[in-house]
């Protein structure tokens, strides 16, 4: 691990440890963004409805339009109770505040009227005493709502029963209620307050409160003292986590047991807002008992009686982005404890998504740094699909709700810091690899440099080269033919597509000298077989100047084909950048590079375009090569053997080249032994030569007048090196 890497690796992992304790914390937009997930959720699956024994009895538009306006006297309002006790209904539920007296009563009317005798007075009617005595002895459910003035406490119509401690602390808060009037109070069977979201700042109803909190006594919500009395329960059974002291995770209510959250309320799975749902007050009001499908959907239900006409500002939010009447609200509270289908988000699911952040940052911080960005990125969207299919998963089939919102974020974050301190810092160098090497490596060499430390250090090191120099021969007589815009694109063309030879075949471009290119292997990196890889792209130029040649790329007619002379030898050189350290190249230097420019130059001598020294011939494995002769280099003191490359192995294992080599090691030997014979010989070998390979025709030709070259023993003049 470079310095680099573990600074990132200790910033990375700093990133994941921030954003996990920012988890923790759960600030505000985060609780939004998962509130928002949960709800897309439910907007993909909504709970079925069910015709479940549960209706509201709306005062709508209709009801307002036939009875008058809101408010109603409240002797309708015992009409409407006896109505609806007479069809059946199980329990009748308000979600109506009745904390004033009826200003529409007779007697409150009249009690301001100059000179009313009181006798009088006390025969008229009172509405609060005709609904009082309606709803005595039946089964009535008043709801209470919340106060910011007072200390008032509705009473409590049943009992509560604990499994462990009192979990007085969990639900929310009740400081004041709204006062109901004595003798509702008494008359009802049961009380319970009517808030759907007093603690939450959002607008949409998510989580429904089904008790509240004194401190000292717990109050039931609407809806849940409406499933008691329709039971005929006397008492709640709260259950509580045995480790977790002031929870509540279960209430039961006679025959129903309700998952709640830890504060006791009921994560809300709603339904889309049928009308089924719904009974106008208006046709339960109607003469003559109602018409008989009002009666069929009262009997044996909980009826919750409220409103959704406008103006009366009871209109709620649901997860479905939908807008409904409070009431129905409570109405779906009771239809999802009595479907079975409820939501929950358990205890342990905060450190779950906690540990995630943790673990998947960490990860990826890795994978980022040791890997690559782009497998790094791979495995941050395999871990986001993950996370969304399992957080799905878990709500479609359990009702679980684990947000996977969070921790993708926190990936996200993790990775694009991770991956920009990469880019800006650790893979400086690897660019700075790029920038020097890119169009004179091929991309599988270039990915060994980018991964050796110290790659670009100014300095040389020796090690064993395969050196190749390339010329084009004839250079100045094309260039004088040519304007110089045309000699450029004539040397671009050619030394282009020569120069794609050496990199396919894992060679390094040193430099262009004019005509001349200079190659070698070995370096910056190892290569593998080496000297076989130079012979092999040796052979490719051969190939690619052919074709060129073939197709006049040059636009020189077919009658002038350019050609080219090749010389490779394999030897010890250093190797580096060698320059400032601002700016500098890589090369090779040495008596190695030296030698292999003289055997590109001895091509000329021998008649052959591509001539690799002994050393190299001994390295490259079985190509076809044919012995040229010793040489006596330029700057050498003894002589250099050299082979003319014919073909590549498969060449060389062809019954045709092995008639030609025997030939060739014949008249080598007639050449060294100063025979009369060789000039049978080399009659023989050049009809062999030609129809094997036109190109061996002046290499032939030449041979005979340099017999001295296959003479072991160097002359004076060869050591003169002349």
């Amino acid at each position: 691990m470079t310095r680099a890497q573990l600074v990132g690796v200790l910033i990375g992992l700093a990133i994941v440890a921030a954003l996990t304790v920012l988890r923790a914390n759960d600030p505000q937009l985060l609780r939004f963004a998962r509130e928002i997930t949960f709800d897309e959720y439910q907007r993909l699956a909504p709970r079925p409805f069910e015709d479940l024994p549960v209706r509201v009895v709306d005062i709508d538009e209709a009801s307002l339009r036939e009875f008058g306006q809101w408010p109603w006297p409240r002797d309708r309002l015992a009409a409407l109770v006896n109505r609806l006790s007479e069809m059946g209904a199980a329990v009748i539920a308000f979600d109506i505040l009745f904390a004033e007296p009826d200003r529409l009563s007779p007697r409150t009317v009249v009690r301001d009227v100059p000179g009313i005798e009181p006798a009088l007075l006390q025969r008229l009617p009172d509405n609060d005493e005709i609904f009082a005595g309606a709803i005595a002895g039946k089964p009535v459910v008043l709801g209470f709502g919340l106060s910011n003035e007072g200390s008032y406490r509705p009473p409590i119509k049943a009992g509560f029963a604990f499994t462990g401690e009192s979990p007085f602390d969990a639900p929310p808060r009740l400081t004041a209620a709204t006062p109901l009037r004595p003798e509702f109070e008494a008359s009802a069977a049961g009380l319970g307050h009517i808030s759907l979201n007093p603690d939450s700042p959002s607008a949409v109803v998510r989580a429904v409160p089904l008790l509240l909190s004194d401190g000292e006594q717990l109050y039931p919500n609407l809806a849940l003292e409406a499933l008691r009395v329709a039971q005929g329960a006397s008492t709640y059974l709260l259950a509580g986590a045995t480790d977790v002291p002031d929870t509540i995770t279960h209430i039961k209510i006679g025959d129903f047991n309700v998952p709640v959250t830890a504060a006791g309320e009921l994560w809300l799975y709603v339904s889309e807002d049928r009308a089924e749902r719904y009974v106008s007050a208006g046709r339960v009001l109607a003469a003559s008992g109602g018409p008989p499908d009002v009666g069929a959907a009262v009997e044996g239900s909980i009826v919750f009686v409220g409103t959704s006409a406008a103006g009366l500002l009871d209109i709620r939010t649901t997860a479905l982005g939908h807008n409904v009447p409070g009431v129905s609200l409570h109405a779906q509270t009771v239809e999802q404890i009595l479907s079975g289908r409820f939501l929950s988000r358990p205890d342990w699911a905060d450190g779950l998504e906690i540990l995630s952040i943790a673990v998947a940052g960490s990860l990826l911080v890795m994978l980022t740094t040791f890997v690559s960005p782009g497998v790094a990125l791979a495995c941050g969207l395999l871990i986001t699909g993950f996370a969304l299919a399992a957080s799905w998963i878990a709500f479609l089939y359990a009702g679980l709700l684990f947000d996977p919102l969070a921790p993708i974020l926190a990936g996200l974050v993790t990775h694009f810091a991770a991956t920009a301190y990469r880019f800006l810092v650790t893979d400086r160098e690897r660019r700075v690899v790029r920038r020097a090497f890119g169009q004179y490596l091929s991309p599988s060499l270039l990915y060994r440099i980018e991964h050796t430390h110290n790659a670009l250090r100014l300095g040389g090191d020796d090690r064993e080269l395969t050196i190749m120099f390339v010329d084009v021969r004839n250079f100045t007589e094309i260039s004088e033919r040519l304007a110089p815009t045309e000699v450029v694109g004539f040397l671009n063309t050619l030394l282009d597509a020569l120069s794609r030879d050496v990199i396919e075949n894992e060679g390094t471009l040193d430099k262009f000298i004019g005509d001349s290119i200079m190659a070698f292997w070995n370096a910056p990196v190892d290569v593998a077989g080496h000297p076989s890889k130079a012979v092999r792209a040796a052979l490719a130029m051969r190939e690619t100047l052919a074709r060129l040649n073939d197709k006049d790329a040059f636009g020189f007619g077919a009658e002038q084909r350019v050609a080219i002379g090749i010389g490779i030898h394999t030897g010890l050189a250093c190797v580096g950048n060698m320059g400032a350290e601002a700016h500098f190249n890589y090369s090779a230097v040495g008596d190695a590079v030296n030698v292999a420019a003289r055997i590109e130059a001895a091509c000329k001598e021998v008649g052959f375009d591509i001539l690799v020294s002994e050393t190299t011939a001994k390295l490259a494995g079985r190509c076809a090569l044919l012995e040229a002769g010793a040489l006596g280099l330029k700057g050498k003191s003894t002589r250099t053997r050299l082979f003319g490359v014919v073909g590549d192995e498969s060449f060389a294992a062809s019954d045709a080249f092995a008639e030609l080599l025997e030939v060739h090691r014949r008249l080598v030997d007639a050449l060294r032994a100063r025979s009369t014979d060789s000039r049978r010989i080399l009659g023989v070998v050049k009809l062999k030569a030609s129809a094997l390979a036109p190109g061996l025709s002046d290499f032939y030709r030449r041979i005979s007048r340099r017999g001295d070259h296959f003479i072991d023993e160097p002359t004076a003049k060869d050591a003169a090196g002349e």
